[in-house]
């Protein structure tokens, strides 16, 4: 009998070992850096945009929601990233417990999504520096942030999550202080004006535009929170995956809580959602963001210096993430036998090289084609990118569904998980119809509201005729399967392989947790 299940068990697929980088992040750079993925323009920008689409209720309904649906997204990419601790994270999840077809798409999906970022934090970059030396051509601005971006990649996880600390560590206090002097405003102590809820009870308030007022801010809120599954990529440098992937993921819905829902009701309360400069939501127009308003209103005369510098930073921040995702995403594609074996060379301060150079120049072409004629090409490029953050969080969802029932049904137990997603199933389902929803619904205004227009109907939806065909046809050139929940491997780079204990029993004191965040 015992021959016969080492017979199956030979015959079940092992996957590639993916521990090859340098374990160097340690707990402080964990948590900043998944504060850094959810703070950025989108916040300190199209907020304001927001607030002009769906009034100050509907806004507050929308990022609220949202924030809801990543929290469930990243739960569950938690599980899976703790037991399973490698900085292909969820890509190769979805190639180890779905189908490598399917791995393949998301991978290179989600490798899309971010050199198209990286490109557009570059052009911001260059916009947000003409506000103080608008004689300097942007470009070299931009080439200034995308040579210090490289320069904090090249030597390893450990300058990258330093970087993201500090950096990171800016936008919060900026983000505080903003909430502490909008909640004075709004309460009359601070500007000279008692604003309390008058903004809510004007014409067309609290609801502007009804329900698909709310549904166009839902799919900008769920672009504004991308980024936060960068920590499950971290996980595969992390020192203790186990003690601070979880600890991390526990605490996104509180950050969530404060620097979104909060900045957003604060602003609700101080401007009205009529207000003229709060039409445009692109970086070009920071200087009337709605913080820069409201912080006016207190009577700072150098807010939009200010803000344009916190500004500057969550830029280089989201370039910085994004840098170091792409690389880690070709490294483990490599691995996997998806992308150039070149990929897999690692430098002595483990940071993959070649990964990081093409992906460098990749951005750079990007960049480049967003000078060329009337930026056309670029717009479309980006547009398509839009969905791809969607997807990879529904992929997220679907994948951890797979693992769960794998896991189960190979006779593990749930209470050895060093980390297990709360409200299961519920919450990842809820979450999952919720983003196909979204990525369904962001053309709505193509063909319900102005008309039917061909090119923005294109534009909304070719995200996913993309995906499908990286899926389709990667299944059938290699042939591949869905493979079946008794075979899916388990042991691979599993936290007990790797050698972490789970600390998911353990009671910690105060003086552990405050060593953890000094250290």
């Amino acid at each position: 009998m015992m021959d016969e299940e080492q017979a199956v068990d030979e015959k079940k697929p092992k996957f590639v070992s993916q521990n090859n980088l340098k374990r160097t992040l340690k707990s402080r750079h964990m948590s900043m850096i998944a504060i850094g993925g959810t703070i950025g323009t989108g916040l300190f920008v199209a907020s304001g945009n927001s607030l002009s689409v769906a009034g100050p209720a509907g806004a507050l309904v929308s990022y609220t929601l949202v924030g809801i649906i990543i929290f469930f997204v990243m739960t569950s990419l938690a599980e899976m990233s703790t037991y399973i601790p490698v900085s292909g994270s969820f890509n190769s999840f979805a190639d180890r417990f779905v189908d490598p077809a399917f791995g393949f798409a998301i991978a290179y999906n989600y490798y899309y999504n971010w050199v198209v970022a990286n490109a557009t934090d570059l052009v911001a970059g260059g916009i947000i520096m003409q506000y103080w030396l608008p004689n300097v051509n942007t470009v070299i601005w931009s080439l200034i942030m995308m040579a210090i971006i490289v320069f904090l990649n090249l030597f390893g996880a450990k300058l990258y999550g330093e970087a993201e600390f500090w950096l990171a560590l800016i936008k919060v206090l900026a983000i505080v202080a903003f909430i502490i002097i909008g909640i004075l405003v709004a309460a009359g102590a601070v500007g000279g004006k008692k604003y309390a809820f008058s903004n809510w009870s004007i014409e067309g308030a609290p609801f502007v535009g009804g329900v698909p007022g709310i549904i166009k801010v839902f799919v900008v809120a769920g672009f504004s929170f991308q980024g936060t599954e960068v920590i499950g990529i971290t996980a595969g440098e992390s020192s203790n995956p186990s003690r601070d992937v979880p600890k991390t993921i526990r605490s996104i819905f509180w950050r969530i809580l404060l620097f979104y829902i909060l900045t957003i009701f604060v602003v609700g309360l101080v401007v009205p959602y009529n207000d003229e400069n709060l039409v445009n939501g692109d970086v070009g127009s920071l200087a009337k963001s709605p913080l820069v308003i409201v912080m006016e209103k207190a009577g700072l005369k150098s807010a939009s210096d200010i803000m344009n510098a916190v500004v500057l930073t969550s830029v280089l921040s989201a370039g910085n993430s994004g840098q170091y995702i792409t690389s880690r995403i070709l490294t483990s594609l490599a691995i996997e036998g998806k992308s150039w074996s070149k990929f897999t060379k690692v430098t002595k301060q483990g940071t993959p090289i070649y990964s990081l150079a093409v992906g460098t120049v990749i951005v750079c072409i990007l960049f480049g084609i967003s000078f060329i004629g009337n930026q056309v090409v670029y717009t479309w490029l980006v547009d398509f990118a839009g969905v791809a953050g969607f997807l990879s969080w529904s992929g997220i969802l679907f994948t951890h569904w797979r693992f769960r029932r794998a896991y189960k049904l190979q006779g593990y137990d749930l209470k050895d998980l060093p980390y297990q997603a709360g409200f299961y199933p519920f919450g990842p389902f809820f979450s999952f119809f919720c983003l196909i929803f979204v990525v369904l619904s962001q053309g709505y205004q193509s063909f319900l509201i102005d008309g039917f227009h061909a090119s923005d109907f294109i534009k909304s939806y070719s995200g996913i005729p993309l995906f499908l065909i990286m899926l389709i046809g990667y299944k059938w050139k290699r042939k591949t399967k869905m493979i079946a929940l008794e075979d899916i491997d388990l042991e691979t780079d599993s936290f007990i392989q790797l050698g972490f204990p789970s600390v998911r029993h353990e009671k910690t004191t105060w003086k552990d947790v405050m060593k953890s965040i000094i250290h």
